[in-house]
């Protein structure tokens, strides 16, 4: 599954989510990527509730398209604080 691909599952499944993904540094394949997903959604959830909310928007590409996935996850304001 391409980048791009994956970015506009993830954003169709998240509400308001901006996603950037890219294959992952230092990896020998195209199923290695790295996924860095702002939306307003992940405000006030834990890391692990996070990282879920993008495997369910991702759903069976995660088991089927997708060997590996780094994923970062961030409120809007988070991300403005990285700036």
């Amino acid at each position: 599954m391409k980048p791009d691909d994956v970015e506009a599952v993830i954003e169709s499944g998240l509400e308001d989510a901006d996603a950037t993904v890219t294959h992952a540094r230092d990896k020998h394949d195209d199923d290695h990527l790295a996924a860095t997903v702002v939306s307003p959604s992940f405000e006030g959830l834990p890391l692990v509730q996070q990282h879920q909310q993008v495997y369910d928007a991702l759903g069976d590409h995660m088991t089927t398209d997708i060997h590996a996935l780094e994923l970062s996850t961030y409120t809007p304001e988070e991300y403005e604080d990285l700036e």
